[in-house]
C-alpha cells in the first residue's frame, strides 16, 4: 500500500508539473463577443507591412516633388495632376494624394476641390513670418550654443562652408539649401532647447525655397558667403555678442532681398505684390 501511494502521488506531482508548464486555455468569457457566444473565427491581423511600404512610397513621391518645387521645376501656379503623377512614378494614386497632403502641411502646395494641388506663389506676409521668427529664435539658441561648440564642430563647420562656397560657384542650387540648413542646424546644436531647435529646423526647411531664390537672383550670393564666414569667425574668438548681431542682420538681409524680388516681379507683371 505504500509503494502505491508513493506511486500516485508522483504521477499526481507529475500531471500538476505538466500543467503547469502549459499555458492556461483562455476562458469562455474573455473570447465572448458582446453577445455571450464565443468568436467563431480570429481577427484578422493589420496588413503591418504592406502599411509601411506604402508610407515608404509616399514619403518617397513627397520627397521627390518637394525637390522639384524648391528647385523651381514647378514655378509658382503650376498644377499637380495626382492622375499624371501616378502614372509617372508607377504607383497608384494614394500615395500621391498623400505626398500632396504633406506638402500641402509643409505650405508649398495648395489643395483645392476641382483643381487640385497648386504650387502656392510666395507672399510678402509668409516672408516676413517665417524670417522673423528666424530671427527671433535663432540668435538665442546660438548665444547659448556658441560657448560649448568643439574643436570638431569648428572643422565641420568650415567643411561646410568650403562645401558651400564650391556649390555657389558651380551654381549647383539643389544644395544650398541643405548646406545653409547644415551650417545654422551645427551651430545651435548645444544650445539644449530640443524643441527650439526643432521649431527652427522646420522653419530652415520652409526657407529653403525662398533662400535658393534669394542666392539666384540676388545678383550678390556671396554676400552670404561672407556672413557666414563672419559668424562662424566671432563665435571662434568668442565675440559671441557680435555673431549674434551678424546672425540677425544675416536673415534680415535675406528677407529683404527676397521681398524686393517680389515686388520686382509683381511690377513686371502689373500685379500687387501679394
Amino acid at each position: 500500500m505504500a509503494v502505491k501511494s508513493g506511486s500516485t502521488k508522483s504521477t499526481s506531482a507529475r500531471t500538476s508539473a505538466r500543467n503547469a508548464a502549459q499555458p492556461p486555455r483562455a476562458s469562455a468569457s474573455r473570447l465572448s463577443t458582446p453577445e455571450g457566444s464565443l468568436a467563431a473565427t480570429a481577427v484578422p491581423a493589420r496588413p503591418v507591412r504592406k502599411t509601411l511600404e506604402h508610407r515608404t512610397i509616399s514619403a518617397a513621391v513627397a520627397g521627390e516633388l518637394r525637390q522639384r518645387i524648391v528647385d523651381g521645376q514647378f514655378p509658382a501656379g503650376f498644377q499637380l495632376r495626382q492622375d499624371a503623377l501616378a502614372a509617372e512614378f508607377g504607383v497608384s494614386r494614394i500615395p500621391v494624394r498623400e505626398a500632396l497632403m504633406q506638402l500641402e502641411a509643409d505650405g508649398l502646395v495648395k489643395i483645392h476641390p476641382h483643381r487640385g494641388a497648386i504650387v502656392v506663389a510666395l507672399s510678402p506676409a509668409e516672408i516676413l513670418e517665417l524670417f522673423e521668427l528666424r530671427a527671433l529664435l535663432e540668435p538665442r539658441l546660438l548665444r547659448t550654443s556658441a560657448p560649448h561648440l568643439t574643436p570638431a564642430d569648428y572643422e565641420r563647420l568650415r567643411d561646410i562652408l568650403h562645401e558651400y562656397s564650391v556649390e555657389l560657384r558651380a551654381k549647383r542650387a539643389s544644395r544650398w539649401g541643405e548646406l545653409n540648413c547644415a551650417f545654422h542646424m551645427l551651430l545651435y546644436s548645444h544650445a539644449g532647447q530640443p524643441r527650439a531647435l526643432a521649431i527652427v529646423a522646420n522653419l530652415l526647411q520652409e526657407c529653403d525655397r525662398h533662400t535658393r531664390i534669394q542666392l539666384s537672383f540676388s545678383g550678390n550670393p556671396e554676400r552670404a558667403e561672407a556672413e557666414h564666414a563672419g559668424i562662424l569667425r566671432r563665435c571662434a574668438d568668442g565675440d559671441i555678442d557680435g555673431a549674434c548681431a551678424l546672425l540677425e542682420e544675416h536673415i534680415g538681409s535675406v528677407s529683404r532681398s527676397l521681398l524686393d524680388r517680389l515686388v520686382t516681379d509683381a511690377a513686371a507683371d502689373g500685379r500687387p505684390a501679394a
